[in-house]
């Protein structure tokens, strides 16, 4: 027996389940506020289920039911996209939405050249980026804001699966005229620079990594600045005011401020930061997910070899 919904009924639910606002909903789709809220309530009483609180100032909010279903339908909508372009003598390619998410300070380094890598075997697929941190990142993935993360593993909670793409040791960035920085080799142990000011990476999660990294060391840090920009730490460092533990290296040593900084490799044995692609446990993902994360494990392994 059939089921009493239409496949119309869940693109449109899909759409304001993504919004969460019912005229901007309509307008994507191109049809007026009253068809979909029809369409809506005749989806509600056909599954017996709630999927939206309705809100006068803030639109609409998903129950967890609908949340759930949300997910639920996501690749469902794709295999009737895929039958789609079956049918039109196209089975084999991708097409529709791709949303990723992606840790503020991974994204200059490699995305870029994934993207390129994605689209030229991918054209069908329109990609969007949220850049966010690691705990906005936990978030989204689990209310189905995005697809697929490429993140660190720092601080993962439960109900999340991953493939790991890369492990990034620490290093430390001093000023071009720093005493360290005509080291032999570059090589310098944390403790050797106890007592100095630092300039401090300060992210959900990257803060305690760098914190555990100082305790392995027996050392207390002398915290000059705190900032959440990547680039806002390099450059402060290039004029001298401290140095900085970090993991990704550029292949600039000149930073924004006009400045130069030093990379020294660290002698101590600390761990890794390991990158990641993260979804949400459990939840079936799309043909244009896995195909993104594959592209990203070939463009990372490509850039180790």
């Amino acid at each position: 027996m059939a089921k009493p919904f239409t496949l119309t009924q869940l693109r449109y639910f899909s759409v304001v389940a993504e919004l969460e606002n019912m005229t901007a909903a309509a307008e994507r789709l191109l049809v007026t506020q009253s068809a979909l809220s029809a369409s809506l309530a005749q989806l509600e009483a056909s599954l017996s289920t709630q999927l939206f609180v309705r809100l006068k100032t803030r639109g609409l909010r998903l129950t967890p039911s609908g949340r759930q279903f949300a997910q639920d339908i996501k690749v469902f909508l794709e295999h009737a996209d895929s039958l789609y372009e079956s049918a039109r003598g196209m089975g084999t390619s991708l097409v529709g939405e791709l949303k990723v998410g992606v840790f503020a300070p991974l994204a200059p380094f490699r995305l870029p050249t994934i993207l390129q890598t994605f689209e030229a075997e991918h054209p069908g697929v329109e990609v969007s980026f949220l850049e966010a941190d690691l705990a906005e990142l936990q978030t989204a993935l689990l209310e189905g804001q995005c697809d697929t993360a490429l993140m660190y593993g720092l601080g993962l909670g439960r109900g999340f699966t991953y493939q790991v793409v890369e492990r990034i040791p620490p290093h430390v960035l001093v000023h071009a005229e720093h005493p360290a920085a005509s080291r032999p080799g570059r090589e310098i142990a944390l403790r050797d620079l106890d007592g100095e000011p630092a300039v401090v990476l300060d992210l959900p999660h990257s803060r305690e990594y760098y914190e555990q990294l100082y305790a392995l060391a027996g050392v207390v840090p002398n915290v000059r600045h705190r900032f959440a920009g990547y680039e806002t730490v390099r450059s402060f460092v290039a004029k001298g005011h401290g140095y900085a533990m970090l993991n990704q290296r550029l292949h600039s040593d000149v930073t924004y401020s006009g400045g130069k900084v030093v990379a020294l490799t660290l002698t101590d044995n600390f761990p890794p930061i390991e990158v990641m692609l993260v979804r949400p446990e459990g939840v079936q993902p799309t043909r244009r997910a896995l195909a993104f994360e594959e592209t990203c494990a070939r463009v990372y392994g490509a850039a180790a070899g």
